[in-house]
């Protein structure tokens, strides 16, 4: 029967993921290769973003900055014909095959902030729209940055909502965490998800420490 026991405890320890896992971190310039920057300016926008490494003096100090400009006007002469300029936007690259958030509940980030609200997106593999259809299903939510101290924002996954382009699809549909590809932060001029939240055009910068998928107790 002790032995049964132990054999059970065994399995249950392998079946349980840890309380935490790191996605991401921001400590070195190495770091942030993982990453790309997107913003209006694709679009004929004026907004523009930059990605770097801040270190405050020794390699356990640093964190990644996420800064630039927000403009809803447009460059002269665009081509182009947005809705909705003012945007920037950190991506990371494709997962080489997938990130497993199975047995976690919540996105983690150690953040600090300017007073804006910014979006924190989860994207997955596509099962949702028609076969053949190359876009990864993206979930979204926002995560409030104060200013001045850092701050753990925790985001439960049931709070990402489904998205088309920035627009909450409405259905019932239910993420798959067993199959992430990938994750980007973004912030946008017209603001949203939090009262008295910074909004509009202006400069915005976020420090970055870490993104972790974690377990709430």
């Amino acid at each position: 029967m002790y032995i049964l026991y132990i054999a059970l405890t065994w399995e249950l320890e392998e079946w349980v993921p840890p309380v935490e896992k790191c996605i991401f971190k921001f400590n070195s310039k190495e770091d942030l290769k993982t990453w790309h920057l997107y913003s209006d300016s694709e679009y004929g926008g004026l907004s523009s973003a930059s990605l770097e490494i801040k270190d405050g003096g020794n390699r356990s100090d640093c964190n990644g900055v996420f800064s630039g400009n927000l403009s809803t006007d447009m460059r002269e002469g665009s081509k182009w014909n947005i809705n909705r300029s003012g945007f920037c936007g950190m991506r990371s690259k494709k997962f080489d095959g997938f990130i497993d958030l199975e047995g976690y509940d919540s996105i983690a980030l150690r953040l600090k902030g300017d007073g804006r609200c910014y979006i924190s997106t989860i994207y997955t593999e596509n099962w949702v729209n028609s076969p053949g259809q190359a876009e990864d299903n993206s979930w979204q939510a926002f995560v409030f940055a104060p200013k001045g101290n850092w701050y753990t924002a925790k985001v439960p996954l049931t709070r990402y909502l489904p998205t088309w382009k920035g627009n909450v699809i409405d259905a019932e549909m239910e993420m798959n965490p067993g199959h992430v590809v990938g994750m980007s932060l973004s912030v946008n001029a017209q603001g949203g998800g939090f009262i008295g939240a910074k909004s509009g055009a202006g400069d915005f910068q976020v420090e970055i420490d870490w993104i972790k998928a974690v377990r709430m107790p």
